[in-house]
């Protein structure tokens, strides 16, 4: 099958293009690297049934052709991280809106499948965890641009599921609960990239707020899975998902899990969500996803660690600073001429 990643050099579309090629599917992405990073594809530039381009899903010309090479979307394209949500509201409201609207006019013409990426964030304040699909949406006052990703997001949503009702537009919404593991960035406010880094360099572990609130993390690896899985049936077609783990730690505990994992001699500092973003800022204290809908729509339910998938991140970084070999230095063909 061919396949469009938009977003596909990000930390999730970059895992997806490796697992498309894996199983011997073609790849295209579209990625403006706003925040995916061409070190995330490097490794896959050179393969046979892997297309880049690094443009934005707003080249319509562009995109109208990917789509039209493409079976299915991958629609993965989006503003991520809380820091860069409270720090460019505009620019997430713009991306994530106008760009799945692009997206979505674009498949609909062909009718190809748009797999859909929203995210844990459209619950809200919400308190009745765990979190399910049908449940009802509880966001903060727009004065509050920490709620304009859970609102885009939302709208996304809802923009998808009008197209499959109205268009007959086949489409999957999938919402991420906390994806982890190799090549994520804590660039834009990712708790455990973050608390891996600073432990490995001996700096202070730093958690916002008191630390009690809580978070599920999902391996990469379970998270591709589920999405290959869903794309596979169309009893999945015109659904809202969630993808993640319903194994519930603190970030306190996180932080202590990081720690003990490293063998880290960093102490575990605090600072205030108002110091770390802006004033005002509201967080959600829980986060747990009902897995009942994935596993009864595809058998399958993420099931890695915590603490493998820690020790998977903590292996990348040391990887990551490991010294590199010197390229050993070849004389020229014209330097051995002129020698000789």
């Amino acid at each position: 099958m061919r396949h469009l990643i938009t977003g596909g050099a990000g930390f999730i579309g970059s895992h997806l293009a490796e697992a498309l090629l894996a199983r011997g599917d073609e790849v295209f992405i579209l990625d403006d690297l706003s925040t995916g990073s061409i070190d995330n594809v490097r490794h896959l530039k050179n393969h046979p049934r892997f297309h880049y381009f690094f443009d934005s899903i707003t080249n319509k010309h562009l995109l109208a052709e990917l789509v039209d090479e493409s079976e299915v979307v991958f629609h993965l394209a989006a503003a991520v991280g809380v820091r860069l949500i409270v720090e460019s509201p505009v620019r997430t409201l713009e991306t994530n809106v106008y760009g799945t609207q692009l997206v979505l006019d674009a498949a609909s013409k062909k009718k190809k499948l748009v797999f859909t990426a929203s995210t844990s964030e459209v619950y809200g304040k919400s308190e009745k965890v765990p979190f399910c699909e049908d449940a009802d949406l509880v966001l903060g006052p727009t004065s509050k641009g920490r709620w304009s990703y859970a609102a885009s997001k939302a709208l996304d949503e809802f923009l998808a599921l009008s197209y499959w009702k109205e268009k007959k537009q086949p489409v999957i919404v999938a919402r991420f609960f906390n994806t982890v593991g190799p090549r994520q960035t804590g660039r834009y406010g990712m708790v455990l990239p973050n608390f891996v880094r600073q432990a490995i360099d001996g700096s202070p572990i730093t958690v916002y707020g008191s630390g009690t609130q809580s978070r599920c993390f999902c391996d990469i690896r379970d998270t591709i899975q589920a999405v290959l899985r869903l794309i596979a049936t169309d009893r999945s077609i015109g659904e809202v998902v969630n993808i993640g783990t319903d194994e519930e730690i603190s970030i306190n505990g996180l932080a202590a899990v990081v720690k003990q994992r490293t063998q880290s001699s960093s102490p575990i500092t605090y600072t205030p969500y108002d110091q770390a973003y802006e004033p005002g800022f509201e967080d959600m204290h829980r986060r747990v996803p009902s897995l009942e809908k994935l596993q009864k729509l595809i058998g399958f339910r993420p099931s890695t660690p915590l603490t493998e998938i820690v020790d998977r991140v903590v292996e990348y970084f040391h990887n990551q600073l490991a010294p590199q070999p010197l390229a050993v230095a070849r004389p020229s063909v014209s330097s051995v001429a002129a020698a000789e």
